[in-house]
């Protein structure tokens, strides 16, 4: 392995991006975030001139916040976890490539804005309505399995890997994303959750919905939390499938 490694950086405003090159020395452990906080304490590119700081998101830094997502050698993942070594053992170069995932809005540099991944949350009512009454000792008891699968979509941290990797998200399509029909299982699962289940798998019957879903399976391959998002997109099928049937044969005044 070399001492010294180059990252490549796709920077810059909205329509103002470029390439920009910093070489720097490998250290024993280093992760992509500790790497850019090396050129955010001295900002000074290979040609040896001193430039804009980079600018990135990071949070929990231990892949749980999912604020660090960026394209790494061309793939999306999370910086965080993504060791220098790691990296240039499995391409067999010195040269590591960072770019913003393009699914979404660019802020500058490697920050994106991912607000349509939560107001999509929204649209599918991706939390469990609380009634205020607390007195009513344990609720209904849920199977080890069951909780082993709810665990299990749990775990989605809403960094967007699965949507830079979907073919059906971009900027020409209404998808809601791959992400979605894990929460939507979730939230449908809880004992609570699943009295607002028809609430939640209606918005997927419209356009964006599962109907625009073209099972590429990318999503379950980039996931970094190994979320079932292939399983759940079978599942939320079967349930909006089910939905629709119920609701040609009900009445109009039917209750949801």
């Amino acid at each position: 392995m070399t001492n010294t490694y180059v990252l490549k950086i796709y920077r810059g405003s909205p329509g103002k991006q470029y390439w920009e090159e910093f070489e720097l020395p490998v250290v024993p452990f280093a992760n992509i975030i500790s790497a850019l906080m090396e050129i955010q304490k001295s900002p000074i590119n290979r040609q040896g001139k001193r430039v804009a700081p980079v600018v990135w998101e990071q949070g929990c830094l231990e892949e749980i916040c999912g604020s660090c997502s960026m394209l790494i050698n061309g793939k999306p993942r999370q910086a965080c976890t993504a060791l220098v070594a790691n990296l240039i053992k499995e391409s067999g170069s010195n040269l590591i490539t960072l770019a913003p995932f393009s699914k979404f809005p660019l802020v500058r540099d490697l920050i994106v804005d991912r607000t349509i991944m939560f107001e999509n949350l929204k649209k599918v009512h991706a939390w469990i309505e609380v009634d205020g009454i607390h007195d009513r000792g344990p609720g209904p008891k849920i199977s080890q399995q069951k909780q082993d699968v709810m665990y299990s979509l749990s775990k989605c941290m809403t960094c967007g890997c699965c949507v830079e990797a979907c073919p059906q998200s971009n900027s020409r399509s209404k998808f809601v994303g791959p992400q979605i029909f894990a929460q939507v299982r979730l939230f449908n699962a809880h004992p609570t959750g699943k009295m607002q289940k028809h609430q939640r798998l209606r918005p997927l019957m419209e356009e964006g919905g599962i109907g625009d879903c073209g099972n590429a399976q990318n999503c379950q391959r980039v996931c970094p939390k190994e979320v079932p998002l292939t399983d759940s997109i079978a599942t939320i099928a079967r349930d909006v499938t089910l939905e629709a049937v119920r609701n040609f044969f009900s009445t109009p005044d039917r209750e949801t």
